[in-house]
């Protein structure tokens, strides 16, 4: 069994009515970044952006963002 780390930004977002745009700004990440984190690419995640975006959304529970699947 493996497991993958599913990242739930897109969903946040639509929840709260926000782009990725006003996510950057909030978070002082530039669109590039927050779109790249969205679409999960990569082969890992940067710790500083997850706690910037965390912070900038009020996110206490990272689970919100952060979900394993074990396939």
């Amino acid at each position: 069994m493996s497991v993958v780390v599913k990242i739930k930004l897109k969903e946040v977002l639509a929840e709260r009515g926000m782009t990725q745009s006003e996510l950057a700004k909030l978070s002082n990440l530039t669109e590039t970044a927050v779109s790249t984190f969205a679409r999960g690419q990569g082969i890992s995640i940067n710790k500083e952006y997850l706690a910037k975006i965390a912070s900038a959304l009020n996110i206490s529970d990272i689970s919100e963002l952060l979900e394993l699947q074990f396939i």
